[in-house]
């Protein structure tokens, strides 16, 4: 999915529904780097795309906290 589309899908989200999505991206970068560390792990580059996602997950969080 393209950033753009990604971040639009993003802010169309509630607060609590955001929560929901950093809890689960939070989980799949732990299962990430838990392969990654058993060498099970194919597409390393996913780890820095999760990471950027739970980024801007926060972000929103905070500027619809701060709206």
């Amino acid at each position: 999915m393209k950033t753009k589309e990604y971040l639009d899908e993003l802010k169309a989200k509630s607060v609590d529904e955001l929560n929901v999505d950093l809890d689960a991206a939070k989980k799949e970068l732990f299962n990430l780097r838990f392969q990654n560390a058993t060498n099970q792990l194919e597409n390393t580059s996913r780890i820095k795309e999760v990471r950027r996602n739970i980024a801007r997950i926060q972000t929103l969080i905070t500027e619809k906290a701060n709206a």
